[in-house]
């Protein structure tokens, strides 16, 4: 079978960035992340999806 799921990660920062929205799009374009196959589990494709920020 495959299908698609959503994980979604925590993550408690501190920064010197005066604006959150900054240290949230530096995380998002620089962050790296390792999930590995299980015995059962094949990780076909995985991305990061852009946090859509207001201005």
């Amino acid at each position: 079978m495959e299908d698609t799921i959503f994980l979604l990660v925590k993550a408690t920062i501190q920064t010197s960035h005066l604006q959150v929205h900054d240290a949230i799009t530096e995380i998002q374009r620089k962050a790296t992340c390792t999930i590995s196959d299980t015995r059962k589990v094949k990780i076909k494709k995985l991305e990061f999806m852009d946090y859509k920020l207001k201005s």
